[in-house]
């Protein structure tokens, strides 16, 4: 099974992804092939590509599937699935409507902690603090305390300002040498 078999145009089809693909992950697989079907041992090139055996022969098969060379991209998915669901997300879009006191929290402003807790309460799972804040990111809130501004003084410029401290006599004349 290390000896590839590569007809004229799946040979053809491989050099040229080699010469377009941007990917440094999908190079070294399509190389591979390549170099497997030129007859190169599995081992030595395990070794110089610094993967194992066994992932050499997965990328072999993967791509026998189909003799296509996209087969050798990455998949996305195939993960754990996401506990963020579109009821979590009316729960949040409704809370976040309405001030924390109005739920019966004694507080003024929403906090992730709150969130959670509140969240939890509605029967919905223990979230992380990065998913909840990225949840209430892409609801279009911001995570920053307020800050004050100040009305400016109309009377600022009829004010003048503290006279100089005294300095003593010979100050300016002393120096460290």
């Amino acid at each position: 099974m290390s000896r590839l078999q590569l007809k004229a145009g799946q040979r053809h089809r491989l050099d040229k992804q080699l010469h377009i693909v941007p990917e440094a992950r999908i190079y070294r697989r399509t190389l591979a092939l390549l170099e497997m079907a030129q007859g190169r041992p599995v081992a030595h090139m395990a070794r110089s590509l610094g993967v194992s055996r066994q992932t050499l022969y997965n990328w072999l098969e993967r791509y026998q599937q189909s003799y296509d060379p996209a087969a050798l991209r990455d998949h996305k998915g195939g993960g754990r699935p996401g506990s963020w669901t579109a009821q979590l997300q009316a729960v949040l879009t409704e809370s976040l409507a309405q001030p924390p006191d109005h739920w019966g929290y004694q507080a003024a402003n929403w906090t992730v902690p709150l969130l959670r807790e509140h969240l939890v309460g509605s029967g919905g799972p223990r979230l992380s603090d990065s998913t909840l804040r990225r949840q209430v990111w892409r609801l279009g809130y911001v995570g920053k305390r307020p800050r004050y501004v100040l009305v400016p003084d109309p009377a600022r410029e009829k004010k003048t300002p503290h006279p100089a401290a005294a300095r003593p006599a010979g100050a300016a004349q002393r120096r460290i040498v």
